[in-house]
């Protein structure tokens, strides 16, 4: 006797194997494209590459190279974002745990450009006294002069500019002349007090000795958050989302950028040295963003939390308080004023700088949005040459390949709400002095014109997928590694050259000043898809894969030979070692 089956529990049913043949049995394999696609992901092949045509100048012969798309992210070029987190990788790797300073100081100057910068002095000199005396046609000669010793002095490998050009009446001036708005720089009331001292011009942390004699030298990881703006669930969505401040929220994530900048400034002037940093911003799961920082050298956590207590950025923008206009009655342009007006009375709208007048003239104007770090604030030392390092230099790369709103998915209904919610609000914010949400408030924003969209700006931070993170989500000091991502790019090339044993012999030519110069063989320009010489792409990623398994298989080679080489260099050196004891 068969025992009954409980409701709900019948087993599954087996799946039927579509009939051979059939349409559904033709869908069910994969496509070649697809195959070639991932084999080239699997290798490091750019899945998009450009097509550049290569003319060489002497013998005028032409070729199409396929150079990398460069991609940073992840949903546009897998093998090219990869490689870009490796290169970020490298980067913080190697300005982390430095004990030198990366930047030597500049070498002194010759005689040469220092008889430039005395002939521009000199110049300038006998400018002014023309000026003085109205000579205008020998100012006229006296600028194209200094023109040709500005040109001298560039060429001769001084950096920057001794002065700023002297301005002419045919030069364009500012759209809005006028003096610099200045604000007053005494702190807040509510802020605690910083001890501010003299920077050093050093980049190095501190060196700690132990009992035994070993110096030790370790570095900081830092996470910096923003306040709470309501209780959230542990999937990030709030409580209470009538509740939750999703105006502050929107503010704290356009001004964020703003924030770190005073952190840093703040931070380097308390402890009275240059601190170097490299991190990442992105999202949290309650949506708002917060930073990784790897920080050279190591910092008391107190001053951390008190620094970043103490740090704030105020914005000093018009009123919003009050929402004018909405979407549906909005203002409208008059041509003949060229100004935007109220569409029921025809009064112009308040002007950017009218605006700015009014908080200028006000003696108890406050600032429209101030923004804070929260109380949260990790931070842990990290010796160098360990595991810890290595998984704290993943984690802070961990998210830079992916899109801002690819951090953290919205699975639920409940998150995706949370997120349009804040989109919502975004997308009411202004986000600069010349943003168009501006005129949902009855301000007019910096330099108006015609074509500006209320509730429609372009800007960056109201974006669906960016969450109000408009800037730049790889932030590294100057002085971090002393090189670019270029020289680090070059320097990757450099170890597989040198491990390969293949070396690039330019042709150098000497110039009219007798210094040597690599001499320009090739002449550069992008292809069109559709040119005869460029052939399909498929044919193009085929040949790309075959030519990185080629050099897969060279580099695997001469790892396996440098290694085997140690080896038996070391197994000569013991042997030596052994004779001369038997000697002995």
């Amino acid at each position: 006797m068969t025992a009954p089956t409980l409701p709900g529990l019948e087993p599954a049913p087996t799946p039927i194997a579509p009939r051979p043949g059939s349409r559904a049995a033709r869908m069910a394999l994969p496509r070649s494209i697809d195959v070639l696609k991932d084999i080239a992901i699997e290798y490091g092949v750019c899945v998009r590459p450009l097509a550049m045509r290569r003319t060489d100048l002497d013998t005028g012969l032409t070729e199409v190279i396929d150079l990398p798309c460069g991609a940073t992210r992840e949903d546009k070029c897998p093998p090219c974002a990869k490689k870009n987190r490796r290169l970020r990788q490298a980067q913080i790797r190697e300005g982390w745990h430095r004990d030198d300073e990366p930047l030597p100081g500049p070498e002194p100057a010759t005689e040469a450009q220092k008889s430039l910068i005395l002939f521009r002095a000199h110049l300038e000199f006998s400018r002014d006294e023309a000026v003085r005396a109205a000579q205008w046609d020998q100012v006229t000669d006296l600028d194209e002069a200094i023109r040709e010793v500005e040109e001298a002095i560039a060429a001769e490998g001084l950096r920057g500019r001794v002065g700023p050009p002297h301005a002419t009446d045919d030069e364009d001036q500012d759209d809005e002349p006028g003096q610099r708005r200045k604000r007053s720089t005494k702190r807040r009331q509510d802020a605690p007090e910083l001890p501010r001292r003299k920077v050093e011009r050093r980049t190095v942390g501190k060196t700690y000795t132990a009992p035994d004699g070993a110096t030790y030298q370790p570095s900081m990881w830092l996470t910096l958050t923003l306040d709470s703006y309501g209780p959230v669930r542990p999937d990030g969505t709030p409580v209470n989302p009538a509740r939750y401040d999703y105006r502050r929220a929107a503010w704290d994530a356009v001004h964020f950028p703003r924030l770190l900048d005073r952190f840093w400034q703040n931070l380097r002037r308390c402890v009275g040295w240059n601190v170097q940093y490299a991190g990442c911003v992105e999202p949290q799961r309650r949506l708002a963003p917060h930073a990784h920082f790897a920080i050279r050298g190591t910092i008391p956590r107190d001053v951390l939390r008190t620094v970043a207590a103490a740090t704030y950025h105020q914005v000093w923008w018009p009123s919003v308080d009050v929402q004018r206009y909405t979407l549906d009655r909005l203002p409208i342009w008059d041509e003949q004023a060229a100004t935007w007006v109220d569409p029921d009375t025809r009064e112009p709208l308040t002007t950017w700088t009218e605006a700015l007048d009014i908080i200028d003239d006000d003696p108890d104007a406050e600032p429209v949005h101030v923004v804070r770090f929260g109380a949260q604030v990790d931070a842990r030392g990290v010796m160098p040459g360990t595991e810890d390092a290595e998984r704290t230099i993943r984690y802070v790369t961990k998210y830079i390949t992916k899109h801002t709103g690819d951090c953290h998915k919205a699975t639920t209904d409940r998150q995706r709400k949370h997120l349009d919610r804040l989109w919502h609000q975004l997308q009411l914010t202004p986000c600069t002095e010349r943003c168009a949400n501006w005129l949902l408030y009855g301000v007019q924003p910096k330099k108006t014109h015609a074509k500006l969209k209320p509730g429609r700006c372009k800007g960056k931070v109201h974006q669906r997928d960016t969450l109000g993170i408009g800037g730049r989500r790889i932030l590294i000091s100057r002085d971090w590694s002393g090189k670019t991502l270029a020289d680090h790019k070059h320097d990757a090339r450099a170890w597989v050259r040198a491990l390969l044993g293949v070396t690039t012999d330019g042709t150098q030519l000497v110039d009219d000043q007798g210094d040597t110069t690599e001499r320009v063989r090739h002449a550069w320009e992008l292809a069109r898809p559709d040119d005869p010489d460029v052939g399909p792409m498929t044919h193009r990623l085929m040949r790309s894969i075959s030519e990185r398994a080629r050099w897969r298989s060279e580099l695997l080679a001469a790892k396996d030979r440098a290694a085997q080489g140690s080896t038996d260099l070391s197994a000569t050196q013991h042997s030596a070692q052994h004779n001369g004891e038997e000697t002995q």
